[in-house]
């Protein structure tokens, strides 16, 4: 074996996620692995076993890396669908929800969106890059291997391209791999000279264009909403998008419907929020390609109904659990503790809610490397002080991992 082949265990139980599907209901079966073990080489997984006999197989070929009490081991978590890359609080619109006032509401008198845009283009690189590796720091400590990170606090080209640069300053600076994601279309600032139809054409004719030039983002998505984008504008600039070789992604369905109408029409990768999609929708979802990404930390931050996640996985759709960490309408930012208060609430299994925050929240990134402890993907590994893998979810996010691996190599190690 090569010198930086390692054996990592013995774990009490470890949850692999293996041999099971992408889509629909789940039930409770999952493959649960005792007393295991995970050989590793070059951070990628070689096998999976008893500890016990994969030791002895390898011999004195490979250094082991032994844990010292009970662990239950999971792969990595994959927050899809954050915006940790910002500068300044939305407290004061939290205070104002309190009392009554909607989002919208807030959003239309020059607070929400706007409010962080204005913080965030004041903010230096220095500032906004220190923001962004701190979340993501504490992302690591809560078990989370691979995050999404959207711009979108910009909105005009100095300030999306700092973002951009910013998170991907951050990739190369911290051990988690952070996926940037270009949300130019979060809505239309108001210094913009023109509709919201012009401005989605600069983004197209000006912004993109240096994204690809300086290989800052892979993705795009735009907000679908009455205070954004309308459906007829959106689903042209998706295609345009797409058509530069974007993979493309929806704020869909959050307050109304019509987001996931368009990412099914232009063949996105995901809708994400879904709160107000009804039946004719979970129905539209389930029959597509397009991955459903539902937000609980959204309607935990709004005081909203969660989207129905229950109902989508029945239809049949891929249900993934992200957290939406940012300033305003989910500050939460605990993936964990959100994925378990869905759960209770929606009555999802805990091969469902686990499955929505590994190998399903992959897929919907299009990563087909990770997500699944089994030969091949990449050693990304989460590891909680139980003997019992039920515990992590009973006590609803409060125990936390107490190391995580990138790569194969240890990261964050903590009682």
């Amino acid at each position: 074996m090569q010198a930086q082949t390692k054996l990592i265990g013995p774990f009490r139980q470890m949850l692999t996620m293996d041999h099971l599907s992408l889509r629909g209901s789940l039930g409770g079966k999952m493959e649960i692995l005792r007393e295991a073990g995970i050989l590793v080489s070059h951070g990628t997984i070689i096998r999976t076993g008893p500890f016990a006999q994969l030791s002895k197989e390898a011999g004195r070929s490979m250094t082991v890396e032994e844990t010292e009490k009970d662990l239950t081991v999971l792969p990595g978590f994959i927050d899809a669908h954050t915006h940790i890359c910002f500068a300044g609080s939305r407290a004061a619109d939290y205070a104002q929800r309190l009392e009554g006032v909607s989002y919208l509401q807030i959003a239309s008198e020059g607070g929400g969106i706007r409010s962080t845009v204005s913080e965030t283009r004041k903010a230096s690189f220095e500032t906004l890059l220190k923001n962004t590796e701190k979340r993501a720091v504490r992302l690591t400590k809560l078990g989370i291997t691979t995050a999404e990170v959207k711009s979108g606090y910009g909105l005009n080209l100095e300030d999306e391209l700092k973002m951009l640069r910013v998170i991907n300053k951050a990739n190369e600076n911290l051990p988690i791999d952070l996926l940037p994601t270009c949300l130019a279309a979060h809505m239309k600032p108001d210094d913009f000279k023109g509709d919201p139809t012009a401005y989605l054409e600069w983004i197209i004719e000006r912004l993109l264009p240096l994204v690809l030039k300086e290989q800052l983002a892979k993705r795009v998505d735009i907000f679908v909403e009455k205070e954004a984008f309308g459906e007829k504008e959106a689903v042209g600039f998706l295609q345009k998008a797409k058509a530069m070789g974007f993979d493309i992604t929806v704020h869909a369905d959050q307050f109304t419907t019509g987001g996931s109408r368009t990412a099914i029409a232009t063949g996105a990768c995901s809708a994400d929020h879904l709160e107000a999609s009804g039946d004719e929708e979970i129905r539209a979802l389930a029959a597509s390609k397009v991955s459903a990404v539902v937000l609980p930390g959204a309607s935990l931050g709004l005081g909203s109904a969660f989207a129905p996640a229950r109902k989508l996985l029945d239809a049949g759709a891929s249900l993934t659990i992200a957290s939406d960490w940012n300033p305003g309408s989910a500050p939460m930012g605990d993936l964990l503790t959100q994925a378990a208060i869905l759960g209770a609430y929606e009555k999802l299994s805990m091969a469902e809610i686990i499955a929505g925050i590994t190998f399903r929240a992959a897929h919907a990134l299009r990563l087909r490397n990770r997500g699944i402890l089994k030969p091949g993907l990449i050693a990304d590994l989460t590891a909680f002080p139980v003997a019992d893998y039920r515990e992590i979810l009973y006590h609803q996010g409060q125990i936390k991992p107490v190391a995580v691996w990138k790569n194969g190599q240890l990261i964050t190690s903590h009682e």
